[in-house]
């Protein structure tokens, strides 16, 4: 028997453009799955870009919010290593284990990995299905809090793409971008001993930021030209590995002038469905400069990621510049989209 309301608040992509805060059934889990009650959610690019113009991954009309923690509701049958009242975070996918992409060991390109997603973090309940429960879900630790918990999936995939990177040694790092991504990206470029990082972005209270979390040089695009910072950087050569954290065409083709001969570029900021982009093909080619696309998580870095959280290794807090209540999620995604906020932590 349990007392929980059988109606719950959650904020519901209708159409791009229109987010609508509905009531819904409170959804009852089944076998292996788990009910959480969310503590907090942080806002994020991508749930802003979803609202905005949609997704290629992910249903609309649909709820809306994926970092979160909270504490358990509900178990279904089966489940083994949770209670009631634990304190959890998890993430919003996990991989099947089964199909070809997981068998060779590529689990962030799974062929399942959004058939069953845990969304609906802006709203007071998330149902983890089983797949999330068994492989990325974590019980908080009392020395982590709810909002450093929340930082899972993105650090995650930070992770992951920082593991297709040569990063340690003397070597010039230039990250694309001084949103949340990037600034997780510099730290963890920092505590695996990256030689010179540089950030490159246009609004001057991120810069700062930046350099507060182990930048050597935040480049304001707006009235300098990134190319010359990077190549009094790197001795005229170019940078050792790009990271391009904004998701636009323009950036991405940034991200290739600004690489060294033999250099790497990563392409992590996900552009608008169907974008196109150009290279200097001469260039990529007798210059030997790998492009690189990374995109999501893997059981693996989601587990490193976690470990991050709580050894306490990466500087967190700088990254929430607000908190409101549930019903202000329109107003914390417009600080985003002004570039105001960073991260806002809705509050439940």
């Amino acid at each position: 028997m349990t007392n929980r309301p059988t109606a719950m608040r959650v904020w519901r992509l209708v159409r791009p453009g229109e987010l609508r805060l509905e009531s819904v059934d409170t959804p009852e889990p089944a076998d292996g799955e788990v009910l959480a009650r969310v503590s907090v959610a942080l806002t994020c690019g991508t749930d802003l870009k979803t609202a905005d113009r949609g997704h290629a991954r992910l249903k609309v009309p649909g709820p809306l919010g994926h970092e979160w923690a909270g504490r358990v509701e509900a178990l279904g049958d089966g489940v083994l290593g949770f209670a009631a009242g634990d304190r959890i975070v998890g993430t919003p996918t996990a991989p099947c284990g089964d199909c070809a992409y997981c068998l060779r060991g590529a689990e962030n390109l799974c062929l399942h990995l959004f058939e069953h997603m845990a969304l609906g973090a802006y709203g007071e309940y998330v149902l983890l299905p089983r797949q999330v429960v068994n492989r990325n879900t974590f019980r908080i630790p009392d020395s982590v809090s709810d909002v450093r918990a929340a930082f899972l999936e993105p650090l995650a995939c930070v992770v992951h793409g920082a593991g297709l990177l040569k990063l340690a040694g003397d070597r010039t790092l230039v990250f694309l971008g001084d949103g949340p991504m990037a600034l997780l990206f510099v730290q963890l470029a920092r505590v695996r001993g990256a030689g010179r990082i540089a950030v490159i972005g246009r609004h001057s209270r991120r810069l700062a930021v930046a350099r507060q979390l182990g930048a050597d040089v935040a480049v304001d695009a707006n009235g300098t030209d990134p190319l010359e910072v990077v190549k009094e950087l790197s001795d005229g050569l170019g940078a050792d590995s790009v990271v391009e954290c904004v998701g636009r065409p323009e950036a991405w083709e940034d991200a290739v002038a600004l690489a060294r001969r033999g250099g790497e570029v990563l392409f992590f900021g996900g552009c608008e469905r169907g974008a196109a982009v150009s290279f200097d093909a001469e260039r990529v080619h007798y210059d030997e400069i790998s492009l690189k696309g990374g995109f999501h998580y893997t059981p693996d870095s989601v587990r490193r990621a976690w470990d991050l959280i709580c050894n306490g290794t990466l500087t967190l807090d700088p990254l929430v510049t607000h908190e409101m209540p549930l019903a202000g999620l329109p107003e914390a995604l417009e600080l985003m989209r002004r570039r105001e906020a960073l991260k806002v932590a809705i509050a439940l």
